[in-house]
Parts: structure tokens; C-alpha cells; sequence
């Protein structure tokens, strides 16, 4: 006896977590028009990744606290497509967000969408240091990222910045949290990992997180 369009759809989803749509339709021997109905109807997320062209059903991934799925390469997210999803995540971001911050979360290159999304009205943006950090469009939430901002970008004082670079000096091991603690242990001052990365960076100093 064959089997129904949705135990075929089913089948092939248990072979592979995630198809592009036309081997996905020969491997039913449905039409690629026949496929995405049978799509719509049992519930699926198309990547945001790789221009959207993997599917997956909607039982499979398991996102992350942020939205994210990941299989293999491929990125998939609860709030939909790439655009979608930086604005999603840059409005709930406590101080914005840079293109490496979300490149580096998503896997993927998003300067050109992040520019567009600002051009269209859909993001705000500030200049701080070398970068651009992308804020919410809402204006509360935006004066709520920007203060917080202010505070990550706040100088740092010269004898601190100094004790920072010893210990970068002495451990040039450790990434910038690891660094942050050591400095907390030795001085008492608490830092977070973007005040050392500024001062880094106004250094020319190459050291990620």
C-alpha cells in the first residue's frame, strides 16, 4: 500500500532533518507545487541561511534561548527569515548590537541586511569606536539600549586600562572573560567583556572573545 503524501513528507524528514525543496520532491515524487502544500499543512521553518532554500518540519529543531537552531551549517530561526531575525534580536539585546556580534551569533555575513534594515527604518544605529551598534527602532526601547551603551563605552580609567594590559601581557591566553575575572581578582573592579574589547580596540590590539 503507498504511502500518504504526509507519512511520505514524514519519511523523508526522518532520513535527512533538512532538504532543499527539489530533491525534497523527488524523493516523494510530488510536484515542487504539491511539496509545499504538503509543507503548509504539517508545520515547517525554511533556513534563514543560504538565501532560505533548506526546509525543515516544524517538530524538529530545538531552538535556543535566543531563537536558534543549527544543523550543520544551516541556520534556522523561530522568528522566521534573516531579516526578521536581526531585528528580533537586536531589540532584545540590552545595548544593541554590532554586525561581528550577530554575524558571529548567526553563523552567517549580515552587514549588507543590517544596512538595509537601517535605510528602511526597521533599525537605528550609533557610531561607537570602529563600529556601528544597531539599535531597537522604538524610541523607549532605544533610550533603554543607548544608556546602557554609554555605560559599556565608558572609558575606562588609565590605571585600570594599564592593570588590564598587564594581565593581557602575562596571560596572553585567556579570552576576554577569563581576562575580566583575573583583573577582577587582582584589583576588585568589576569590567565586562566589551569595555576590555574597546580599549583593545583603541589600541589596535587583535584579542576576541
Amino acid at each position: 500500500m503507498d504511502k500518504t503524501p504526509d507519512l511520505k513528507l514524514i519519511s523523508a524528514f526522518q532520513e535527512n532533518k533538512c532538504w532543499m525543496i527539489q530533491p525534497l520532491a523527488e524523493r516523494m515524487n510530488y510536484s515542487i507545487p504539491s511539496v509545499r502544500r504538503f509543507l503548509a499543512k504539517t508545520g515547517y521553518f525554511s533556513s534563514f541561511s543560504h538565501n532560505g532554500k533548506w526546509y525543515t518540519l516544524a517538530s524538529i529543531p530545538r531552538f535556543s534561548s535566543k531563537g536558534l537552531w543549527f544543523y550543520r551549517d544551516i541556520g534556522f530561526s523561530r522568528h522566521g527569515p534573516l531579516t526578521h531575525t536581526l531585528v528580533n534580536l537586536v531589540e532584545k539585546s540590552t545595548s544593541g548590537m554590532t554586525a561581528d556580534q550577530l554575524g558571529q551569533l548567526l553563523r552567517c555575513r549580515c552587514h549588507a541586511v543590517l544596512v538595509q534594515l537601517y535605510r528602511k527604518g526597521q533599525l537605528q544605529r550609533q557610531k561607537h569606536g570602529s563600529s556601528y551598534v544597531y539599535l531597537a527602532i522604538d524610541p523607549v526601547k532605544a533610550d533603554v539600549q543607548e544608556k546602557a551603551l554609554q555605560t559599556e563605552y565608558t572609558p575606562l580609567p588609565a590605571e585600570l586600562a594599564v592593570q588590564i594590559l598587564v594581565v593581557f601581557i602575562q596571560k596572553p591566553g585567556l579570552d576576554l572573560k577569563q581576562l575580566a575575572k583575573s583583573v577582577f581578582q587582582k584589583t576588585g573592579v568589576r569590567i565586562n567583556t566589551d569595555q576590555i574589547q574597546t580599549l583593545f580596540d583603541t589600541h589596535g590590539i587583535k584579542k576576541k572573545a
